[in-house]
């Protein structure tokens, strides 16, 4: 894989590995941690969840970036076994213990309403693994994934991760893989969540950056005021209001993109990149036609790999 500029170093990304174990033949392997990840008083439940896999063919070979699959306990209403369904991970190369063996996953619960029916909506994956205990079993899957990756010579490299949620799962992993690994180039984390309380690993971000100089951490709350007393944000607008940091950065040849959350977010922040950067600046990242780029606010997000075309250096995980 190689990037849009001559001079821009070339990316290559870590022979990933993949499907050691398949949803048909899940690894056994053991929850060892379980613990909340948002404010107590967040309006919904987001767990940290870290599981043993030692002794496993998962055991050593998960990076952050890929997932893993879960397969709950039980059948569904067909009298058929629970789908797979795959999770980030969110721990660092060498897994929570430094030794591949603790692997952990970012788990909302999935609590909603049916529009129609009003009948309650509890999500049979999540909230299985959200109610695991350590000791507690579980069947796993993986992994899963091989793009979406820190490059290997990723020491050669600036990089502008932007999370909404969950989202915000392998940018931990990849930050302390990178801040572990003695990577000096900047590195932005823009995290965005509808309330304060909703931020993920707020504190140990906070701390990331208060011992690390080139590791800057920033928040979008997008219902109400930010800490600074800003109006409410998206997760794009830090793209306007932190221009002076975040635009230089953006400028450099070496700068990579990593976007991860909620389908749509991809959209404003592409947005906001044709409206803060042009000429070659733009093109590291965007391939627009020339109509659309004359009127960038009306794009959609039928336009994306159409009319607005990621580069190379542009990474994308979204779900609905």
């Amino acid at each position: 894989m190689t990037s849009t500029s001559e001079n821009a170093p070339e990316i290559v990304l870590p022979e990933a590995v993949m499907h050691r174990r398949t949803p048909k033949d899940p690894a056994t392997a053991t929850v060892v941690k379980n613990e909340l990840c948002t404010a107590k008083k967040a309006a919904g439940y987001v767990r940290h969840i870290e599981i043993d896999v030692g002794g496993t063919e998962l055991e050593n070979c998960c990076l952050p970036g890929q997932a893993i699959g879960i397969l709950a306990d039980g059948v569904d209403e067909n009298g058929k076994p629970h789908k797979v369904r795959l999770y980030s991970i969110c721990s660092p190369t060498g897994g929570e213990d430094g030794k591949g063996r603790i692997i952990a996953t970012t788990v909302k619960r999935m609590i909603d309403e049916h529009w129609e029916s009003r009948k309650l909506f509890v999500g049979v994956s999540s909230n299985f693994l959200c109610d695991r205990k350590p000791g507690d079993e579980v069947k796993v899957s993986g992994p899963n994934g091989k793009r979406f990756l820190c490059p290997v010579n990723r020491n050669d490299y600036s990089y502008i991760f932007f999370a909404t949620g969950t989202g915000i799962a392998p940018f931990r992993g990849m930050a302390l893989d990178l801040l572990r690994g003695g990577c000096t180039k900047p590195i932005y984390l823009v995290m965005g969540a509808p309330y304060a309380t909703d931020l993920l690993y707020h504190a140990e971000m906070l701390s990331l950056a208060e011992k690390h100089e080139n590791f800057q951490y920033v928040t979008a709350i997008s219902r109400e005021k930010q800490r600074d007393g800003h109006d409410p944000l998206y997760i794009q607008d830090r793209i306007r209001t932190e221009r002076d940091q975040l635009l230089p950065v953006l400028g450099d040849e070496s700068t990579l993109i990593y976007i991860c959350g909620i389908a749509g977010m991809e959209l404003g922040i592409f947005q906001q990149l044709a409206l803060n950067l042009n000429g070659s600046a733009l093109e590291q990242y965007l391939q627009v036609d020339p109509e659309a780029l004359a009127d960038i606010r009306r794009w959609d997000r039928r336009m994306i790999h159409k009319q607005v075309r990621p580069t190379r250096r542009v990474f994308m995980e979204v779900y609905a």
